[in-house]
């Protein structure tokens, strides 16, 4: 079971997403949410496939 922490984290990170998508249907309505959208597919595939920071051998 994920800590207490970790849940407010990917919550609020959540809601990071959702207000940026507000702006942008604010801002441009379809079109830039279509936009926004695909930057955020690509940020989500950024962070689901990078590679742990590599960090010396004690």
């Amino acid at each position: 079971m994920p800590s207490e922490k970790k849940l407010n984290v990917n919550l609020l990170d959540k809601l990071d997403l959702l207000e940026r998508l507000e702006m942008a249907d604010d801002d441009g309505g379809y079109e830039k949410m279509k936009q926004q959208l695909a930057f955020e597919k690509k940020c989500i595939y950024r962070k689901l496939y990078q590679k742990p920071p590599l960090t010396e051998a004690e």
